[in-house]
């Protein structure tokens, strides 16, 4: 009967995509098309074709050794997002303790695992990055060169070095 056609048309769908996944994404993507140009955060499809990979470009805060800087960041979210967080790196080298260099990975709560609620979207995480940059966790470095000149007090030595490699890496190319 009916029944049994049903159920084979949903076994056939590719288990791997989350049906909320793709909802939510690009749910996520109408609103920031919509939405008015951020000064701050410029959030972006990679691919047009891929809802799961994303790339942002952020502007460094003002006050901070990382201000006039625009970093791009990759974000790539998981089939299961928003139920797990999206991998979320730094593609523009930067000096930062939370921030691993060879790597761009960032070490944030909100992006691990345990710390992770559905209620983040793209957006807010960019954010959250942007507080990142004002306010450095040099107890938990990536970056231990770095996190070193921050516990050891040495702030002119970190501003120093996050503004150089702002200048070098991070200037708008208009």
């Amino acid at each position: 009967g009916s029944r049994a056609r049903t159920a084979h048309r949903s076994s056939s769908r590719p288990a791997r995509v989350h049906p909320m996944v793709n909802h939510r994404l690009l749910k996520e993507y109408k609103e920031i098309s919509k939405a008015k140009p951020d000064p701050e955060i410029q959030l972006a499809l990679s691919d047009e074709s891929d809802i799961f990979t994303w790339e942002a470009r952020l502007r460094g805060p003002a006050g901070t050794p990382y201000e006039n800087g625009i970093f791009e960041l990759s974000i790539k979210c998981p089939s299961t997002y928003p139920l797990a967080p999206p991998k979320v790196s730094f593609v523009t080298p930067i000096f930062h303790p939370n921030v691993l260099f060879k790597t761009g990975e960032i070490c944030l709560d909100i992006l691990k695992t345990d710390s992770w609620t559905p209620a983040w979207t793209l957006q807010s995480v960019c954010r959250a990055v942007i507080a990142l940059l004002s306010h450095p966790e040099a107890d938990s470095p990536l970056n231990c060169d770095c996190g070193n000149l921050i516990r050891n007090g040495d702030m002119r030595g970190y501003r120093s070095m996050a503004r150089m490699y702002t200048a070098i890496h991070a200037q708008a190319s208009s």
